[in-house]
C-alpha cells in the first residue's frame, strides 16, 4: 500500500526517531519518537475499538477484547509495519541497524504507532481512519477466522482460574544484554507461587512465552 504523505515533513522525520538514533546525532538535538508512540498507541486503540464493535455485532465483550489483543500485539503490528515498508525508513544507531534493528520485533511495533501519532498529528483522525482502514482491515479479517480469539496469557489465565481460582500475574526476573539486543527473563506466579519462566526480547513476548509454557505444564497436571 502506498503510505500517506505528510504536510509537515519534520513530523514523519520525528515519528521515525528510534532513541538509538540520539547517541550518534547528539549535534542535532533531536526526540526520540516515544511520545509520538505514546499518542498513538492510544488512537489505534480507540480505532480498533470502534471497528470492532460495529462490524463484529456478533461477538461478546470477551471475544472482542480478545481479537483486539491479537490485532495490537508486539507480532502483529511487527508484521504490519514490515508489510508496508516502515521498518526500512525508521532512523536507527549504526549500531541497531548492525544488530538487526529493522526486524526486533519491538522497534517495528513501537514504529507502528508512533507513526500513527504522526499522521493524527499531521492531518487529523480522517487521515488516521483512512491509513488504518488499508493497512488492518484485511489483517483483522484474517484474525477473525483463527478457531481461538484467545492470546496465549488470556488461555493461561483462564486455565489458572478454573483450576486454582487465582489471576496469574507476571514479574520480570531479569533483563539482559544492551538496550539494542536486550532479552528480558519474566517469570509467571499463581499466587507466591513461581510456574515457569519466559523469554524475549520485549516484555509482552516474555510474558507470552511464559504463558504458552505455563499452560502446557497446567495441562499436563490436569
Amino acid at each position: 500500500m502506498n503510505l500517506p504523505k505528510f504536510n509537515n515533513p519534520k513530523i514523519l522525520e520525528q515519528a521515525l526517531i528510534h532513541r538509538s538514533y540520539l547517541n550518534e546525532n547528539k549535534e542535532k538535538k533531536l526526540e526520540s519518537n516515544e511520545r509520538y508512540e505514546f499518542l498513538g498507541d492510544a488512537i489505534l486503540e480507540f480505532w480498533i475499538s470502534d471497528y470492532l464493535f460495529i462490524n463484529y455485532p456478533q461477538y461478546p465483550e470477551g471475544d472482542l477484547t480478545n481479537l483486539r489483543s491479537l490485532v495490537v500485539c508486539t507480532k502483529n503490528l511487527a508484521k504490519i509495519a514490515t508489510e508496508i515498508g516502515l521498518n526500512e525508513k525508521i532512523l536507527l544507531s549504526c549500531g541497531e541497524e548492525k544488530h538487526g534493528g529493522r526486524t526486533n520485533q519491538s522497534i517495528l511495533a513501537d514504529a507502528f504507532e508512533s507513526y500513527i501519532g504522526g499522521i493524527y498529528l499531521d492531518s487529523g483522525y480522517p487521515a488516521i481512519k483512512k491509513f488504518l482502514d488499508k493497512a488492518l482491515i484485511a489483517n483483522i479479517k484474517e484474525l477473525s477466522k483463527k478457531e481461538s480469539l484467545k492470546d496465549p496469557k488470556s488461555i493461561f489465565q483462564e486455565l489458572a482460574q478454573s483450576i486454582h481460582n487465582i489471576t496469574p500475574h507476571y514479574k520480570t526476573i531479569k533483563e539482559i544484554g544492551p538496550d539494542h539486543d536486550k532479552i528480558f527473563e519474566v517469570g509467571v506466579y499463581i499466587g507466591e507461587k513461581q510456574i515457569t519462566t519466559g523469554k524475549g526480547n520485549s516484555k509482552q513476548k516474555a510474558e507470552e512465552d511464559a504463558s504458552i509454557r505455563a499452560t502446557k505444564l497446567l495441562n499436563n497436571q490436569v
